[in-house]
């Protein structure tokens, strides 16, 4: 009776990605005498989240890669499940892929059973039309849905009912400070007076660092005095730093790597570009719009995810051209505090928080199970 519910999050992994930064928000926030939180991942190593999972009290488990058609993967699966019955609520971020677990969960006898949509439009890749497939039988096995926005929820959920589950964050942490933007510049070694372009994301194809490294060369042929910030990591980073040098702009662009102090290097940018080829509500928008950061995105992402009047979208068909001339007018406007905007919009993340804690509770009451 004095325990805490234990809910087990499935994921790919708990890296600085999006959806794994948006799910320790909530963690970090919640009442964990109340709500525990527990990882089922799919890789083999430690992740960047891993530390602070353990020191929150959660648990992380692991199991092979997920291969949705390989009848051993499932059959791991369904042994996780029979060897940890006080799992009650299963919440799944798999993306199209989360009917698997979802279906196993059901055969298991989980009666909560949440899929989380956090991105949308991915049938603009014929890579994913296997995904598409999986992503048609969702409904049938979730007895929740949840997603990052409209649009991604309409994709992901194909007209069943959905409810809505911002990417909330600590807006505190955000605020337009300029006493801290000199303070970073100065840590960064960038000048009060360069032209700052930021970018917060892994370094993954849907991101499109490629071409944002293209508009960044034409940005810095008419601005020599700019640079382009990139905070993240992953797989395709040694591309791009090859790409960078190719173009001759390597000493005009700053990898930062994986960093916890986001909040911080935001205050150095004088804007955002967000070329992304699909997205759902990317936290790193909300993030960056709450430390007033004018931002430049493209229409893979979604209208709705302007909250404060401070997103404007192109299509990526205007080119490199097109780009870099928005860019250099989106980074003539100027930052301002637009913290509290965020808030009134609905993304307080104490607020947030005591939502999904008592959706939890609420759900494990019903089941009439005291653990």
């Amino acid at each position: 009776m004095n325990q805490p519910i234990r809910v087990l999050h499935v994921v790919t992994y708990m890296g600085r990605g999006g959806l794994e930064t948006m799910i320790m928000n909530y963690y970090r926030h919640i009442d964990r005498s109340k709500v525990q939180f527990d990882f089922l991942v799919h890789r083999d190593f430690r992740a960047d989240y891993d530390d602070e999972i353990e020191s929150l009290g959660g648990r992380i488990y692991r199991i092979p890669r997920l291969v949705p058609w390989s009848r051993s993967y499932r059959k791991i699966l369904e042994q996780f499940f029979c060897v940890h019955p006080e799992y009650k609520i299963v919440h799944v971020h798999q993306d199209c892929l989360s009917s698997v677990a979802l279906k196993i969960a059901q055969k298991c006898g989980i009666p909560v059973r949440i899929a989380h949509s956090h991105s949308a439009s991915q049938d603009k890749n014929l890579k994913y039309l296997l995904k598409l497939y999986y992503k048609r039988s969702i409904p049938t096995y979730a007895t929740q849905l949840f997603a990052c926005g409209e649009e991604a929820g309409r994709w992901m959920f194909g007209g069943a009912p959905y409810r809505v589950v911002n990417n909330a964050i600590n807006t505190n942490l955000y605020a337009y400070d300029p006493q801290r933007t000199c303070e970073i510049r100065t840590a960064l070694k960038i000048s009060h007076d360069t032209f700052v372009i930021g970018h917060v994301g892994r370094f993954d194809a849907v991101k499109n660092h490629t071409f944002l490294l293209d508009v960044f060369a034409e940005v810095n042929q008419q601005d020599p005095n700019s640079v382009l910030l990139l905070v993240g990591d992953g797989n395709l980073r040694p591309e791009m730093e090859k790409k960078a040098a190719d173009l001759g702009i390597a000493n005009r662009v700053i990898f930062t790597g994986i960093r916890s102090d986001v909040p911080d290097l935001m205050q150095a940018m004088d804007c955002f570009a967000f070329p992304s080829i699909y997205e759902g509500i990317p936290v790193t928008l909300i993030e960056a719009q709450a430390a007033g950061i004018p931002c430049l995105v493209s229409d893979g992402v979604p209208a709705e995810c302007d909250k404060t009047g401070l997103i404007k979208r192109l299509p990526l068909a205007a080119g490199v051209a097109g780009w870099a001339e928005m860019l250099m007018k989106t980074g003539q406007l100027s930052r301002q505090n637009t913290a509290e905007q965020i808030v009134r919009a609905g993304y307080d993340i104490d607020a947030n928080a005591r939502w999904l804690q008592e959706f939890y509770l609420n759900e494990f009451s019903l089941l009439g199970d005291c653990q």
